[in-house]
């Protein structure tokens, strides 16, 4: 019996190693190849793995990636490809063949991770997939490219951007147009033109990211519902740390960091049904909320708004600095011609003005149990912590404290 049993294990272990129905041709070592373009051109229909040694690569035309079932593997940051292209092209483009002529043609299930990818001033996006669908893209560099860090477009299906980092590119770190099922988890994001810009999508599940030192806003939603962004860190954008427009509903911002933001903190443009909860929103500059004339049926509660206080009469911002971006402030919530808002349980201390600001035409607002303290610091007007004009015929505001 026992040379049938030996026999029984070397067939088990050449299974385990190729797979049924696999090859080893499926397992590819780029250096094996005349370039990286003949490595990714020899993974069979099948799919396969691409292994991409240590070494920087300079590449004049996009790299493609033309194979589903596919996954690109580096070396870390250690395997560098560079986009010497400067005519707007991308470094990595991942496409069906017949993309060009058919946007509904689909190729599934790529997998990219553990390189760098860098550009020049003139060239394209990092990587763009177009028509992936479950693409999964992971332990990514990708920086100083002419246009996006990532540009993912009509990968409908599922897509996952994880423990990635994107900085100091030309556009959006990450632009994601027309996907749905979407997480974006425990990224880096800093010094991009804009950190994240979801378009056109629906089902994003942003959570655990840090995004830092925008040349504009932080995230940018548009034309987007059923989604929550939560446990981020969003700090020192020189625009708007969030912002949701052109016919957004259903989303959820909670348990967020807003810090330093020069342009403000969350901007509802064009928004409904949102909940805006648990989040800290300190030294944010004009405003921390606002909610828009397009907007409405907005809950903000639970959310603490503040300046740089640190206890025993200490501020850790200077009042005055020949910098902006760095005095002390603390903003409030500002409704622009809205209605339909609730208002409660919110914090609001060392503010530059008062706690709540209604513009032009509001109505139907509550405002309960709210903590109103060490206002008007900056104010040369003192108005109501709550200050809603002629939204008070048709408005509740009580049972709250202000010192």
């Amino acid at each position: 019996m026992k040379p049938h049993f030996i026999l029984l294990v070397g067939l088990l272990t050449t299974a385990s190693l190729f797979g049924v129905g696999a090859s080893p041709d499926a397992i590819i070592h780029a250096t094996e190849y005349d370039s990286l373009q003949a490595a990714f051109d020899a993974v069979p229909e099948t799919g396969g793995v691409v292994y991409i040694p240590p070494g920087d690569y300079e590449l004049f035309e996009p790299l493609v990636l033309r194979r589903e079932n596919t996954r690109i593997e580096g070396s870390g940051a250690a395997t560098h490809l560079i986009n010497k292209n400067e005519s707007g092209k991308p470094a990595l483009h991942i496409r069906p063949d017949e993309y060009a002529s058919d946007e509904k043609t689909r190729m599934w299930r790529v997998q990219i991770g553990n390189f760098r990818i860098s550009g020049n001033p003139k060239s394209g996006p990092g990587v763009h997939a177009q028509g992936i669908q479950e693409i999964f893209i992971h332990g990514l560099s990708v920086d100083h490219n002419g246009g996006d860090g990532i540009f993912l477009e009509n990968c409908y299906e599922d897509p996952r951007i994880a423990n990635s980092i994107l900085t100091y590119n030309a556009k959006a770190g990450l632009n994601i147009v027309a996907c749905h099922d979407i997480v974006v988890s425990d990224n880096q994001f800093e010094e991009n033109q804009d950190g994240v810009r979801c378009i056109d999508s629906f089902n994003l599940c942003m959570n655990g990211n840090n995004l830092d030192d925008h040349l504009r806003h932080g995230v940018v939603i548009e034309n987007t519902y059923g989604s929550v962004l939560s446990g981020n860190m969003i700090e020192e954008c020189n625009g708007t740390a969030i912002i949701l427009d052109r016919d957004c509903y259903g989303i959820t911002l909670s348990a967020n960091v807003i810090a330093h933001e020069l342009g403000g903190g969350v901007d509802l443009r064009d928004a409904h049904g949102c909940v805006i909860s648990a989040n800290t929103f300190v030294i944010v500059h004009n405003f921390s909320v606002r909610v828009g004339k397009d907007s409405g049926r907005i809950t903000l509660t639970g959310n603490n708004f503040s300046n740089s206080y640190l206890g025993g009469g200490q501020d850790k911002r200077p009042f005055d600095d020949e910098r902006p971006m760095q005095r002390d402030v603390g903003t409030g919530i500002v409704l622009d011609n809205t209605s339909n808002i609730c208002i409660t349980g919110n914090s609001f201390s060392g503010l530059s003005e008062n706690a709540v600001e209604a513009l032009g035409d509001c109505s139907r607002i509550i405002v309960s149990a709210n903590l109103v303290t060490d206002m008007h610091r900056r104010s040369t007007t003192k108005n109501p912590a709550f200050n809603l004009g002629t939204a008070y015929a048709t408005s509740i505001v009580r049972d709250n404290i202000v010192q």
